[in-house]
């Protein structure tokens, strides 16, 4: 399996800073790239961070204020350059529709990506693949914003020890776990008798909004979740009235919906010194927490079981 990893892009809100680019992540999950919120500067930064336009196969947009999409036009047009093969679907709040078209069109340039317009309506699924499902649900902010979560279904890890007692090798092994029962040499065999529970992972993004049910629902029990923490406590009255999260608020939010790791980004340029989000962050939740930097990549974590009983066969 190839690496499950966030690629941050940038982490600056409204204003970029000398040490932080506006926002840009991607998500490599297995055989896909999504790009989340490529604001201004992402075209290079994926230069520096080593992450070719091919990688792209995906890109989502939360909502259309200029530091979460005004890098579109040059990811687009660099995917055109490289004649990037794949087809590349993008998600986006329908609303903003007249806005992506110009965004997509913001220049004169020789056009051969397929890029797919598949604007986001309403909360629930968007899009689906071999082992994943992407669901969007609506933030609160004062811009119709969506947050996206990515699912793996959970599955079963098969057990070597169990398989060999139960005399199932080879072919057989794939016959179970497509059938769920086979008969190996005159004895019944069930797929739960030589295997094991394995959860699914799942990831979470959430950008620009206040606190609500949503934030939750996209949170809730994920490996990893992205979140904006634009504000310190300190000034959460600026973060009610604005629309969006302080480290504190994201933080307790991960805390409460058994989050295993917090990356908070997309911090305001009145702070200069981000250990304060630490801080403020490690005083409601446990768990592992990432103050993101620039170009920093952040591991999806390891499955719980992989952790107690190694790697599956």
């Amino acid at each position: 399996m190839t690496a499950r990893e966030l690629v941050v892009l940038g982490t600056a809100s409204q204003a970029p800073t000398r040490e932080r680019n506006h926002n840009g992540y991607l998500l490599r999950w297995d055989g896909e790239g999504l790009l989340f919120d490529p604001g201004e500067g992402t075209q290079r930064q994926l230069l520096l961070a080593g992450v070719p336009s091919s990688a792209i196969t995906r890109i989502c947009l939360t909502h259309f204020h200029g530091d979460h999409c005004l890098g579109l036009p040059g990811v687009v047009q660099r995917m055109s350059l490289d004649r990037v093969p794949h087809p590349v679907p993008a998600h986006y709040p329908a609303s903003g529709a007249e806005y992506f078209a110009r965004l997509r069109a913001a220049s004169v340039f020789h056009d051969v990506l397929d890029l797919r317009e598949e604007p986001v309506r309403a909360d629930g699924p968007v899009a689906a693949g071999p082992s994943w499902t992407l669901e969007a649900r609506r933030l609160d902010h004062p811009v119709e914003a969506f947050g996206y979560r990515l699912v793996e279904p959970d599955g079963r890890r098969m057990l070597p020890d169990a398989l060999a007692a139960a005399g199932v090798a080879g072919p057989d092994v794939g016959r179970l776990q497509r059938e769920g029962v086979i008969d190996a040499g005159g004895r019944t065999v069930r797929l739960a008798d030589v295997s094991a529970p394995r959860p699914g992972q799942r990831f979470a993004f959430v950008m620009d909004t206040r606190s609500c049910d949503a934030v939750r629902a996209l949170a809730d029990g994920v490996d990893l979740l992205v979140a904006e923490s634009t504000f310190l406590d300190e000034d959460a009255v600026l973060a009610l009235e604005y629309g969006h999260l302080t480290a504190r608020q994201a933080a307790t939010v991960a805390a409460e919906c058994g989050v295993r790791t917090l990356v908070l980004t997309h911090f305001s340029q009145r702070y200069r010194d981000p250990e304060r989000f630490r801080a403020e962050a490690a005083a409601v939740f446990g768990g592992e927490l990432v103050v993101a930097a620039d170009l920093q990549t952040v591991p999806v974590p390891r499955r719980l079981a992989d952790q107690r009983t190694g790697p599956p066969p």
